[in-house]
C-alpha cells in the first residue's frame, strides 16, 4: 500500500503498479529481454528492475517473499532439491560382483581342499587367494572416475566447465535442448540492422552535412540520416537510441549540437538538430504528429516480422526514413543449431516474444520448435512439460541453455542445465555445465565430450569384465595343470595391476579429444 517515487537510474524496490508518470524500465535481470519495457499508469513494475528514463510513482503490491524475484529464488531451490542423483554403474556391478567372487573363492578352496594335490590345504588356499586377488575390482572402480577426471580437465581446456560427473554422464543421453533466445541465441544487446531513406525525402544540398555528399537524385544520404538521429538520441538513455549512437560512432560520423530535446514517454523523442526539427519514434507517434508514412509502412511491417524494432524518423514534418534496431543473432548460433540437429537432438527456442516475431528469429537459425510468449516464471514449467513427453519411443532427456536470473529455475529443473559464462552468477550457480566463452558451439562440445567419455567408460568396463571372465577360471585352477603358473598369487597380482593400468591408459586417451563442428 505504500506509494514510492522512482527517479531515472534508480532500482524499483518491490513489485507494484504505476500511479503517476511514465518511463521505460530495464527488466532484463528478470525477463532476460534486452529492450526496456515502456511503462504507463496502471502497468505492473517488478522489484529489482531498473528505471531508465522518466520518473514515476507506484503503489507497492507485493513485498518480501511475494515478489517476482523472491519467487524465482524459491523455484531454483525447489528445482535443485528435486534432482535425483545418478546411480553409478560401477556401484551396481560391484554389489553383485563382489559376493559372487567371494562365493567362487570359497568354492575353489573347498573343492581343492577335498580333491587337490598334496599338500591340499596349501594348494586350496593359494588358489582361493589367487581368485580374490585377480578378481579385485580395482579396474571396475577406476573405470568411471579416471575417465571423468580426464574429460572434465579436457573440457576446462575447451572452455566447458562441468560441475560433476553426474552431469557429464547425463549429457550423453540428451535428445532435447531448449535454447533461451535473448543472450543465448542473440547478442543480448540491440544494434542497428537497417537504415532506409524515404525515396520522397528531398534535402537541399546546402543543408547536407559537409562530410556526406548528397546522392545523385537529391535524396538524403543514409549517413546523414544516421548522423541527425544519433545526435538527437545522444541525449536519450533508451538502449535503442544508444544503439544508434554507437552505430554512428562506429561509422565515424560527427554528432551535431542539439536543442529543444524532449522525450515522449512510450513513443519516442523530438529535438532540433542543425536547425531541423526531428521526431523519432514508433508508428503511433507519427500518427499523433500527423506525419504520413506511406511508402514506409510495409517496410516497417517487414522489419517487425523479422523480429526487429522499426523507428520512424521525421525531418521538418516529413517522413525521412526508418532505422531498424534488433538484438542480433550470434554469428555461431546457426552452426551450433545445425550441429545439434545432426546429432539427432530436437532443438527448441524459448522466448517471451510474440509468436510471429519468435518464429521469424527461429527461422534464421533453422529452429522449427518455438515456445513463444513464455513468462519468466513459466520457463521451468515448459522444461518439465517437455520432460514428461516422449521423443519417439524414448523419454525426453532435456537440457536448458540460458544466461539470466530468470533462466535459473529452468536450468535447475532440466536434466542438464547449461549456463553461459557471459551471463549472471545465479544462472551459473544453478547450472551443471558452464560455457566460459558464451559460445553456443560449447553446447555441442559438451555433448560430444560426454559421449566420448561414456564410450571410454563402457570400454573400460568391457575390458575389466573380459579380464575377470578369463582370469577367474584360470586362478581357480579350472584348467589345471595346463595353466598352473596362474595359480601363483604373485602372477595374479601382476595381472590385476595390468588391468588397472590398461583402464587408466584407456581413459587418458580422452586428452586427445577434439570437438567436430
Amino acid at each position: 500500500g505504500d506509494v514510492m517515487l522512482v527517479r531515472p537510474g534508480e532500482r524499483v524496490p518491490v513489485d507494484g503498479v504505476l500511479l503517476t508518470g511514465a518511463s521505460s524500465v530495464d527488466e532484463s535481470m528478470l525477463t532476460g529481454e534486452s529492450v526496456p519495457v515502456e511503462k504507463n499508469i496502471g502497468d505492473r513494475v517488478m522489484g529489482g528492475t531498473v528505471n531508465k528514463t522518466g520518473a514515476f510513482t507506484f503503489e507497492a503490491r507485493k513485498v518480501g517473499k511475494e515478489t517476482a524475484l523472491a519467487q524465482i529464488v524459491k523455484l531454483v531451490e525447489e528445482a535443485q532439491t528435486s534432482k535425483a542423483p545418478i546411480q553409478k554403474l560401477a556401484d551396481q556391478i560391484s554389489a553383485v560382483f563382489v559376493p559372487i567372487v567371494l562365493v567362487i573363492a570359497a568354492l575353489t578352496f573347498g573343492v581343492w581342499l577335498i580333491f587337490g594335490p598334496s599338500p591340499a590345504f596349501t594348494f586350496a588356499l593359494t588358489n582361493a587367494i589367487a581368485v580374490l586377488i585377480i578378481a579385485c575390482p580395482c579396474a571396475l572402480g577406476l573405470a568411471t572416475p579416471t575417465a571423468i577426471m580426464v574429460s572434465t580437465g579436457k573440457g576446462a581446456e575447451l572452455g566447458v566447465l562441468i560441475r560433476s560427473g553426474e552431469a557429464l554422464e547425463t549429457a550423453h543421453k540428451l535428445n532435447t535442448i531448449v535454447l533461451d533466445k535473448t543472450g543465448t541465441l542473440t547478442q543480448g544487446k540491440p544494434t542497428v540492422t537497417d537504415v532506409i531513406v524515404a525515396p520522397t525525402m528531398r534535402v537541399p544540398q546546402f543543408e547536407m552535412a559537409a562530410i556526406v555528399a548528397p546522392s545523385n537524385d537529391g535524396r538524403m544520404a543514409q549517413n546523414e540520416l544516421v548522423r541527425l538521429v544519433a545526435s538527437a538520441e545522444n541525449f536519450s538513455e533508451h538502449p535503442l537510441g544508444q544503439a544508434i549512437v554507437e552505430y554512428a560512432n562506429a561509422k565515424g560520423l560527427s554528432l551535431a549540437p542539439v536543442v529543444d530535446f524532449g522525450a515522449l514517454a512510450g513513443h519516442g523523442i523530438h529535438a532540433r538538430v542543425d536547425s531541423r526539427e526531428l521526431i523519432i519514434g514508433n508508428d503511433k507517434l507519427m500518427v499523433d504528429q500527423k506525419i504520413s508514412t506511406i511508402g514506409l509502412d510495409k517496410l516497417a511491417q517487414k522489419f517487425a516480422d523479422e523480429g526487429k524494432t522499426p523507428m520512424f524518423v521525421a525531418v521538418d514534418g516529413h517522413a525521412a526514413g526508418i532505422i531498424a534496431v534488433a538484438d542480433t543473432l550470434k554469428p555461431e548460433a546457426r552452426e551450433a543449431v545445425e550441429a545439434l540437429q545432426k546429432m539427432g537432438i530436437d532443438v527448441y527456442m524459448l522466448t517471451g516474444d510474440n509468436q510471429r516475431t519468435a518464429k521469424a528469429i527461429a527461422k534464421q537459425v533453422g529452429i522449427e520448435n518455438v515456445l513463444a510468449q513464455v513468462l519468466p516464471e513459466q520457463k521451468e514449467q515448459k522444461v518439465r512439460e517437455l520432460q514428461a513427453q516422449l521423443q519417439g519411443k524414448n523419454k525426453r532427456v532435456v537440457a536448458m541453455v540460458g544466461d539470466g536470473i530468470n533462466d535459473a529455475p529452468a536450468l535447475a529443473a532440466a536434466d542438464v542445465g547449461i549456463a553461459l559464462g557471459t551471463g549472471t552468477d545465479v544462472a551459473m550457480e544453478a547450472a551443471d555445465i558452464t560455457l566460459m566463452r558464451g559460445d553456443l558451439r560449447g553446447v555441442v562440445t559438451a555433448i560430444q565430450l560426454s559421449r566420448a567419455t561414456m564410450r571410454t567408460i563402457y570400454a573400460n568396463y568391457f575390458w575389466a569384465f573380459a579380464y575377470n571372465v578369463a582370469g577367474i577360471p584360470l586362478a581357480a585352477g579350472l584348467l589345471y595343470p595346463f595353466f598352473s603358473i596362474l595359480l601363483n598369487p604373485i602372477i595374479a597380482a601382476a595381472a590385476m595391476a595390468f588391468s588397472s593400468i590398461f583402464v587408466v591408459t584407456n581413459s587418458l586417451r580422452l586428452r586427445n579429444f577434439k570437438p567436430t563442428l
